[in-house]
C-alpha cells in the first residue's frame, strides 16, 4: 500500500528565509555535524547565517524553494548560479516521503530553462551521497575537504 503526500512546493517568500536557514541548521546538526570536525560545523553555521547570502536571496541571485505541509516549511533547497544546489534539507519527520526528490525536480525545472545549462551540481555531504545517487546524481570526483566541510562533488544531467 503506497501513501500519497500532498505538499505544496514553491519559491520561498522573503519572510521565510529565517525558517529555511533554521531548518537547514537543525537537520545539519542531527545528521551531518556528527561526521564533521569543529571547523566544519563552524563553517556551515557561518554559511547559513551569512548576511551576504540573504542579500543575494533578496536580489534573486540565490534561489530558495520550499516544501510546505499545511503552511509549515518541511523542506528547502537553494540554487547558486542557477544550477548548483547549495543547500537541500528536509525535516526529519518528512524524510523518505519524496520531498527531497521533489525539491530537486523544482530546481531542475528552474535550471533547465536556462540556455547552456543542462545539469545540476551539488557538493553532497557524505551521509547524503546515497540519496543523491538514488535520484540520479553521479559522482564527479572522490570525497573532498574544504574548511572542515567533507563533500563529494556530484552532478545530474537534465
Amino acid at each position: 500500500m503506497s501513501t500519497t503526500y500532498n505538499y505544496e512546493y514553491r519559491a520561498a517568500h522573503s519572510d521565510e528565509w529565517q525558517d529555511a536557514m533554521g531548518l537547514a541548521w537543525r537537520v545539519f546538526l542531527k545528521f551531518v555535524a556528527p561526521g564533521y570536525c569543529e571547523q566544519g560545523v563552524n563553517s556551515f553555521r557561518d554559511f547559513v547565517t551569512d548576511n551576504t547570502l540573504y542579500r543575494m536571496f533578496m536580489t534573486g541571485s540565490y534561489r530558495l524553494y520550499g516544501a510546505f505541509d499545511a503552511g509549515r516549511l518541511i523542506g528547502m533547497i537553494t540554487l547558486r548560479g542557477e544550477q548548483h544546489i547549495s543547500l537541500l534539507f528536509v525535516d526529519e519527520k518528512y524524510q523518505r516521503r519524496g520531498v527531497g526528490a521533489a525539491l530537486i525536480d523544482i530546481a531542475g525545472q528552474f535550471s533547465c530553462g536556462k540556455p547552456g545549462e543542462s545539469r545540476l551540481t551539488v557538493n553532497a555531504a557524505p551521509d547524503a551521497v546515497g540519496f543523491y545517487r538514488r535520484v540520479g546524481f553521479l559522482d564527479m570526483d572522490t570525497e573532498q575537504l574544504a574548511d572542515g566541510i567533507r563533500y563529494v562533488p556530484m552532478q545530474f544531467f537534465l
